[in-house]
């Protein structure tokens, strides 16, 4: 029977590329829902691509246009937070895909974890966040996740087989972004623009602008920890530009395996909806012979702060790593607004950390709170840099 998809964030970079793996596969998947946050136009040309049963638009004030878009085929319209929380747990859903951007895919995830369902997880901030809670949850429902994020996909990859072998550390690959090598007073004048011009790989604003400070690697670290059961000493990170090697897994024998591919996202995408087994694709092939040389350097820590404050998150634990999630959400809107500096990100997460009330045993009704008191503090900074 054909995996029945809920795809989470349909519009944006890894919704669309899994759109296009699953166009690759007719007859291994059903699209039965897309869920968007507010842009009508794709939803609605991706709805009548796929013919959903189902799509569910964030933002309210587009139900009527979307509605009207739609009027003409069978597919059930619906909108608003609580609408897509449902949609997920459908019994005609086998598998969500986690896709939407931020703290905002948090709950919709929490639903589909609860409902039993498999997630292939492409929103990391859902880990960031709330971690210990969603490892309760997976144990506790029986649903099981699968990693997207290219680097979290390797090191599943590495580790299938390797059952009772204990690990000894993880490294996570970096391309170190468009500003590799640069010194800091070169790196005070970078533009929203510069900052967009990842060198390899295809993704949205957001998480290009956190690849390029490094944040991104950063709440993956974070986001190992909780998918692999390691402790922050076990999660190291390397520069490696040519985005070759996805990760490696260091085993206790002084055995090391590493997962390779070209830097295409339909890659772990396509692994994650089908494990435990292997299509056959078109996408395209690793090439070796193509590069000369493969480097690896250490993290630059001293220009490209982000990556620090996520380890000194992960050691404090409870509610300190949303704080740093909300705070570099909120940095990253400023930086494209030009409302900040590119240096200056890493100061609104570092001085919202040190302000924000801190819990080492936090729920999830205060994780909400957490979010919206360290964004109102994140703000509050930002509008004193600007002036």
């Amino acid at each position: 029977m054909p995996e029945r998809i809920a795809l989470l964030g349909s519009t944006g970079s890894i919704g669309s590329q899994s759109l296009d793996v699953i166009s690759r596969f007719p007859g291994e998947f059903i699209v039965e829902v897309l869920i968007a946050g507010n842009n009508v136009d794709l939803l609605t040309k991706q709805a009548k691509q796929f013919h959903p049963d189902t799509v569910v638009i964030g933002n309210v004030d587009h139900y009527h246009q979307l509605k009207e878009n739609l009027k003409d085929t069978n597919v059930k319209v619906y909108a608003g937070n609580k609408a897509i929380e449902q949609v997920v747990t459908s019994t005609n859903v086998d598998v969500v895909i986690a896709s939407i951007v931020g703290y905002s895919g948090l709950r919709p995830t929490i639903a589909a974890i609860e409902a039993g369902k498999k997630i292939a997880l492409a929103n990391k901030e859902t880990l960031v966040v709330a971690g210990e809670i969603i490892g309760r949850l997976v144990k506790e429902s029986g649903s099981r996740i699968i990693p997207v994020d290219s680097e979290h996909s390797a090191i599943f990859q590495c580790l299938v087989g390797e059952a009772g072998n204990p690990i000894e550390k993880i490294t996570l690959t970096a391309s170190g972004g468009p500003f590799l090598s640069w010194t800091g007073e070169m790196l005070k004048n970078i533009k929203p623009v510069d900052a967009l011009k990842h060198p390899n790989w295809d993704m949205g604003s957001k998480i290009t602008i956190d690849s390029a400070s490094l944040m991104n690697k950063g709440l993956e670290v974070i986001e190992a920890k909780w998918l692999f059961d390691l402790s922050p000493e076990q999660i190291s990170v390397i520069i490696h530009p040519q985005s070759v090697i996805h990760s490696f897994v260091h085993f206790a024998d002084g055995s090391v395996k590493a997962q390779l591919g070209v830097p295409d996202m339909r890659v772990p995408i396509l692994y994650a909806l089908t494990y435990p087994d292997r299509l056959k694709s078109d996408l395209p092939r690793l090439k070796l012979n193509e590069y000369k040389t493969l480097t690896f350097n250490e993290p630059d820590i001293k220009n490209f702060r982000n990556l620090s404050l996520a380890y000194d998150a992960l050691k404090e634990g409870g509610n300190m790593p949303c704080i740093l999630n909300a705070a570099n959400e909120m940095a990253v809107e400023a930086f494209l607004s030009e409302e900040i500096d590119f240096m200056q990100m890493p100061d609104v997460v570092e001085y919202t950390m040190e302000s924000a009330l801190y819990s080492n045993k936090p729920d999830l009704d205060f994780l909400e709170v957490t979010d919206g008191n360290a964004r109102k503090i994140a703000k509050t900074y930002i509008n004193k840099l600007h002036k």
